[in-house]
């Protein structure tokens, strides 16, 4: 941590941050001063970070739309789960996805907006999951879960999920992930323990063919007995380019949209789920470019597989401002204000 001043005013901020990294905290943080707190939180170590929400505000959700507060309670006693370690981070991720499509989900013209955004989205599956939707997603297969890695604190879910269907009535599952401020994806986890413990038997250098042939050279494989490796085996034609990559294509920041692709798969073919394709995709804001380089860098791998697609929260909000509605329009204008979101000149 770090004390710098900025346009006359101190800020507390973590001390290595790229620019765009840097002008959000300081964004964020002047918008947390003006309509919450001028009180900093407790980051690591004990540190004070302005950033962070004091303890005292933990359970106010000062900085979630006012008007999905409630359904977001009321989402957590039906669908329980677990905000992350920083949730009460003005840079929170979980909470930026929040604030993007809770207030979507529960408008009237939520078919149209999404339809918008994802062209085989007809109507929303309210039948499903909760009216169509559930946070922090990772499906409802027990024991594991449906890529034998869910734990109590750990494991791969979807920020979201959103169930619809197509204009062909099929029923369909849509997971997304949000980043907001982060520069890259969650790193291989098997990777660093692999390096940490020097095992002979598994090595991260072997390449797709070699991993997909013998899986046991994977510590997620050999030493945790997740399935990745027996997913990414049948669906070796979606990797469709994975010979292409030196060593294990999934040992860095595509490690999570490798297992996010997986849960996608899986639920897929798990008939007795009900859902015809099964899609994933990513949201970022639209300053966030850090994550280009891995997101090109799966869409090569994957030969652009369209069961992967990426977008921006602008896209979103531009989506829902098509409505001209005045309740969606008060949305928009807050969600711009809070994640630094200019809006286009008029072309009128």
């Amino acid at each position: 941590m770090k004390t710098q001043q900025i346009d006359g005013q101190d800020y507390r901020l973590p001390s290595s941050l790229n620019a765009f990294q840097q002008d959000m905290y300081v964004h964020l943080i002047n918008w947390k001063r003006q309509h919450v707190t001028r009180e900093p939180g407790i980051g690591p170590r004990g540190l004070h970070y302005d950033a962070i929400l004091p303890d005292s505000y933990a359970d106010q959700y000062p900085f979630v739309y006012p008007d999905v507060v409630d359904s977001l309670k009321q989402h957590r006693l039906s669908y329980p789960f677990r905000t992350h370690l920083y949730f009460n981070h003005m840079a929170s991720s979980q909470a930026a996805n929040i604030n993007l499509f809770l207030p979507l989900l529960q408008h009237a013209n939520v078919n149209a907006i999404l339809g918008r955004l994802k062209p085989d989205f007809a109507r929303l599956a309210t039948e499903k999951l909760d009216r169509g939707y559930q946070l922090e997603f990772w499906g409802d297969k027990p024991n594991g879960g449906h890529l034998n890695d869910k734990k109590k604190v750990s494991g791969t879910d979807a920020d979201i999920a959103i169930a619809y269907y197509n204009h062909e009535g099929e029923l369909c599952l849509w997971l997304i992930e949000h980043k907001l401020t982060e520069d890259e994806f969650t790193d291989c986890g098997g990777y660093k323990s692999n390096q940490k413990h020097k095992n002979p038997r598994r090595d991260c250098r072997k390449s797709f063919a070699e991993l997909v042939a013998d899986k046991h050279w994977c510590y997620y494989h050999d030493k945790c007995h997740f399935a990745y490796w027996d997913i990414t085996a049948d669906n070796q034609a979606f990797f469709a380019n994975g010979a292409g990559f030196t060593g294990c294509p999934f040992r860095g920041g595509l490690n999570q949209l490798w297992r996010n692709q997986l849960l996608g798969l899986s639920i897929e073919q798990d008939t007795s789920q009900g859902y015809k394709h099964v899609t994933f995709s990513v949201v970022k804001h639209k300053g966030n470019i850090s994550l280009d380089k891995s997101l090109d860098r799966y869409r090569e791998l994957i030969a652009h597989n369209p069961k992967f697609s990426v977008f921006t929260s602008t896209d979103v909000i531009e989506a829902a401002g098509m409505c001209r509605d005045a309740e969606l329009d008060k949305w928009i204008a807050w969600y711009r204000d809070l994640y630094n979101l200019q809006q286009k000149p008029d072309s009128n």
